[in-house]
């Protein structure tokens, strides 16, 4: 996997980041300091389990050979009481039995974003000179 770098960027709270040779960026809300120029990190966590999802779900149904045409996922975070909960929408379009559509829901928690959010995280931080 390519390292994500994230450093200051313009306005208050805006981060540049880069993976290869990838930019994008990242940001709070207006109301939180921020200027809304991209997604929050939340959000950036909610589409790297909403991607990993989808890209779970389109090659396992490719393998095999069932109709489905796209899943569509939507993924809201909340926090309460220091926990966060990851709600999760799930939309298979095509034609599919009721087995298939219940096998590619028991496969999408079988992607690896979700395989990590659930499992034990370690987190190691660095001074870098």
């Amino acid at each position: 996997m390519r390292k994500v770098i994230s450093q200051f960027g313009e306005g208050p709270l805006q981060q540049k980041l880069t993976t290869g040779d990838l930019h994008f960026l990242s940001d709070a809300y207006v109301s939180n300091g921020g200027n809304g120029t991209g997604p929050t990190p939340h959000e950036l966590l909610g589409a790297a389990l909403a991607s990993c999802t989808s890209m779970t779900l389109k090659m396992y149904a490719g393998r095999k050979s069932m109709n489905l045409e796209n899943a569509i996922v939507a993924v809201d975070i909340e926090r309460v009481n220091d926990v966060e909960t990851f709600s999760r929408d799930i939309q298979l379009q095509g034609k599919l039995t009721l087995e298939e559509k219940n096998r590619l829901i028991e496969i999408a928690n079988k992607c690896p974003i979700h395989k990590a959010l659930v499992g034990d995280i370690q987190i190691k931080t660095q001074l870098v000179d």
